[in-house]
C-alpha cells in the first residue's frame, strides 16, 4: 500500500462530514496532531439540518446501516459510541407499497423476514429467500474486508484469493438476474435490487456485486439515532475534541500551500494559514482537483449519478399510517430507469422513499405533529438540464399529490411547514453536478477504477468522502476516512471492529 513519506506529526484535515470526522478520530489516535476545518458552523457534510417551525429536519442521509462501523470510529480515538450517539432499531427496516395495494414489510430478522414472504407469495419465495439471505451474508463476507475496506493501488490488487470465490458466486453478472435466482415474484426482486440506484446505477445494469448494499439494510439492520441524523456527526465531534482535535468551524478553505508536490499548509479564505505535515481532502473530487491544481487524466470522462428531489412536510399526526421508512413503488419499473438514466427526465411514474423519523423519534416534531421527508430520483445536473428555479414548485406539487393518492389520504390540508431541496440545491453546495450520490458505481468507477483516494501529483495529500473509495454511503464514508488515515500512518488496527454486524447477526436468535 502507497503511505505518505517523511513526517506526518501535524494533519489537516479539510470538511467535518462522515468522512473527515472519521479520518480525524482515526489519525488522532495514532498520536497524530489534527486540525479540522469546516466551512460551516456545524459538522455533518452531508448531512445536512435545517429546523423549521419546531420540526428538526435531517437533510441528508435518513437511512443508518452498519452500527459497528460507527462504534470501530469512535473506538478509535478510544470513545464510546453509547456515550456519545443513542441508536434505536428500526423495523421493519423498511415498509414496501406496491401499485397494485399490496404491501411487505422487510425485516432483517431471518424467522419474521421468511414468514413476511411466505405470506406475502408462498412457501416456494420463502425458501428462495433464506436462500438469498445466505447468499448475500457470503457475498458481505468475500467483498468487504478485501474490496470495500482496503485501499487498492491498481487493478491488479483485484487479483485476490477471494477473486475466484466472488466469480463462483455470480457477482458479476447482472443485478436482477442474480436476485431473480432466487425469488420468482417480481415485487420481492424490486425489494432487494432497488437499492442500485443508491450507487447510482440501474438494477438492470448493476453488477450483482452490488448486493452487498442488500445486505446492509435488510440482513444486517437499519438504525436511527435519537435526535435525528446529525446527532452522529454533533457525536463524533464531541468525540474528536475529547481526543485532542482542533475544530474550526466557518473555515473554508481557499488554496494550499505548496513546497514541490508536499502540502506545507492549507490556507482559507479569511486569512488562516494552517501548517500541516499531511492533509486530507473532503470535499468532492472536482473541488479536491482544483485545490491541488490538477485533474487526473481518465480515458472516458467519469458519469455522476443521478440526483435527488426531496420534499421535507410538517404535517399533522400520522398514527400507525406509516414506518419510518415506506418505499413506494410505481407500476412502471424498467422504462424509469431509462427516463431517470439514459433520457434525463423526471419519471412519469417515480417510485418514492418516504420517510417519517417521527415514527421513532416524536420528539423531531411539535406534539401532535409528524414529520416527513418525500425523495424522488431526480436526473443530474449534466444528463437533465432541468431549470429547477420555475420546475421545483410545481414538481413538489405533484409528488405530494402522489403521497396523497397512494399513502395518506388528505395529507395536502394538514401541511403547516414545508421545505424543497433540488439539485440546483446540492450544486451549491459543491457536490458535482447536482447530486449527493457524487460519481455512480458503475464497474469503471468502483474499486480501483474509482478516483484514488491517494492522488499522484501530491506526496502528502489523501482524499476521503462519496467521491472517492469505497464509495457512497455513510458506512462508506466512515470508512473512506479510516482508508485515508491508513494512508497517512500505515495500516491501523485490526479491521474487525468494522465486521461487527457478521458478529451481531450470528448472535440473533
Amino acid at each position: 500500500m502507497r503511505t505518505v513519506s517523511g513526517r506526518t506529526d501535524r494533519v489537516v484535515v479539510v470538511g467535518a462530514g462522515f468522512a473527515g470526522l472519521s479520518a480525524a478520530l482515526h489519525l488522532a489516535g495514532r498520536g497524530r496532531r489534527v486540525e479540522l476545518l469546516e466551512r460551516e458552523c456545524v459538522p455533518g457534510g452531508r448531512a445536512g439540518r435545517l429546523d423549521m417551525l419546531g420540526y428538526r429536519v435531517d437533510t441528508g442521509p435518513t437511512v443508518l446501516t452498519m452500527p459497528d462501523i460507527l462504534e470501530g470510529t469512535f473506538a478509535a480515538a478510544g470513545a464510546r459510541m453509547s456515550d456519545h450517539v443513542e441508536l434505536l432499531p428500526v423495523d421493519p427496516a423498511y415498509r414496501a407499497v406496491f401499485a397494485d395495494g399490496s404491501s411487505l414489510a422487510v425485516h432483517s430478522d431471518a424467522a419474521a423476514m421468511t414468514e413476511e414472504v411466505r405470506a406475502f407469495s408462498g412457501a416456494a419465495d420463502a425458501a428462495g429467500y433464506q436462500r438469498l439471505r445466505a447468499w448475500l451474508t457470503e457475498l458481505y463476507r468475500v467483498e468487504f474486508d478485501r474490496f470495500i475496506a482496503a485501499n487498492l493501488d491498481s487493478p491488479l490488487s483485484l487479483l485476490a484469493p477471494e477473486l475466484p470465490r466472488l466469480v463462483a458466486m455470480g457477482a458479476f453478472g447482472r443485478l436482477d438476474r442474480a436476485i431473480g435466482r432466487f425469488l420468482s415474484d417480481p415485487r420481492l426482486r424490486r425489494v432487494f435490487s432497488f437499492q442500485a440506484l443508491y450507487a447510482g446505477v440501474s438494477p438492470h445494469r448493476a453488477l450483482a456485486a452490488y448486493a452487498v448494499i442488500s445486505y446492509m439494510d435488510t440482513v444486517a439492520g437499519v438504525w436511527f439515532p435519537r435526535g435525528g441524523v446529525r446527532a452522529v456527526p454533533d457525536g463524533l465531534a464531541r468525540a474528536a475534541e475529547d481526543a485532542g482535535v482542533e475544530i474550526h468551524y466557518g473555515a473554508e478553505v481557499e488554496s494550499l500551500e505548496r513546497s514541490g508536490s508536499r502540502v506545507r499548509a492549507v490556507r482559507t479564505s479569511d486569512g488562516r494559514r494552517f501548517a500541516c505535515d499531511a492533509a486530507v481532502l473532503t470535499v468532492d473530487s472536482p473541488v479536491a482537483h482544483r485545490l491541488l491544481g490538477r485533474e487526473p487524466r481518465r480515458a472516458v470522462p467519469l458519469r455522476p449519478s443521478p440526483s435527488a428531489f426531496v420534499v421535507h412536510l410538517g404535517v399533522r399526526a400520522q398514527p400507525g399510517a406509516l414506518a419510518h421508512h415506506t418505499i413506494s413503488f410505481g407500476d412502471a419499473w424498467r422504462s424509469t430507469f431509462h427516463e431517470l438514466i439514459t433520457e434525463g427526465r423526471v419519471m412519469r411514474d417515480p417510485s418514492l422513499l418516504v420517510t417519517r423519523p417521527t415514527a421513532t423519534d416524536p420528539a423531531l416534531a411539535p406534539e401532535g405533529r409528524d414529520l416527513l421527508s418525500v425523495l424522488a430520483p431526480v436526473p443530474h445536473l449534466r444528463r437533465g438540464p432541468i431549470d429547477w428555479r420555475t420546475r421545483a414548485e410545481p414538481y413538489a406539487a405533484e409528488l405530494v399529490s402522489l403521497l396523497e393518492d397512494r399513502l395518506l389520504p388528505g395529507v395536502r390540508a394538514s401541511v403547516d411547514a414545508s421545505h424543497v431541496l433540488t439539485p440546483a440545491d446540492w450544486a451549491e453546495r459543491g457536490m458535482v453536478a447536482g447530486t449527493p450520490f457524487a460519481w455512480s458505481h458503475t464497474f469503471a468507477q468502483t474499486g480501483p477504477f474509482r478516483p484514488r483516494n491517494f492522488p499522484r501529483s501530491s506526496q502528502n495529500v489523501v482524499l476521503a468522502g462519496s467521491s472517492t473509495v469505497p464509495g457512497v454511503g455513510v458506512p462508506t464514508a466512515l470508512v473512506s476516512g479510516r482508508l485515508a488515515a491508513d494512508r497517512i500512518t500505515g495500516a491501523g488496527s485490526p479491521r474487525s471492529a468494522e465486521r461487527g454486524p457478521m458478529r451481531a447477526m450470528r448472535n440473533r436468535p
